[in-house]
């Protein structure tokens, strides 16, 4: 089971956004996260006319690696870590691991 799922909101803890938060879009295979508006770079392009596509600076979302972020915990407003937990009728459910709030019921 995944502590960190696509759609979950979550906080940046490293870096240079530390302290951001947004929403997970796409999770990759090598550990890292697409997150809404978080690790913005600016990719330089050229013009492509058979594509019809202009040339530019083009800013967009770059992966993150899901060591540098945490789930955001809105009974503290911070980043918190998760656990798993498995409750009496054996389902699974991920939990704050500072209060021990159920993240999904």
């Amino acid at each position: 089971m995944n502590k960190i799922r696509k759609g979950d909101e979550v906080m940046v803890r490293r870096g240079r956004d530390a302290g951001k938060r947004g929403t997970v879009l796409q999770i990759f295979e090598d550990n890292r996260l697409l997150v809404e508006g978080v690790n913005i770079v600016q990719r330089h392009t050229k013009p492509n006319p058979a594509l019809g596509q202009g040339g530019g600076i083009i800013s967009k979302e770059s992966p993150i690696h899901r060591s540098n972020i945490g789930l955001y915990n809105p009974a503290t407003k911070k980043a918190d870590r998760v656990g798993i937990r498995t409750l009496e009728d054996g389902r699974k459910v991920r939990f704050f691991k500072s209060n021990g709030e159920v993240v999904d019921i």
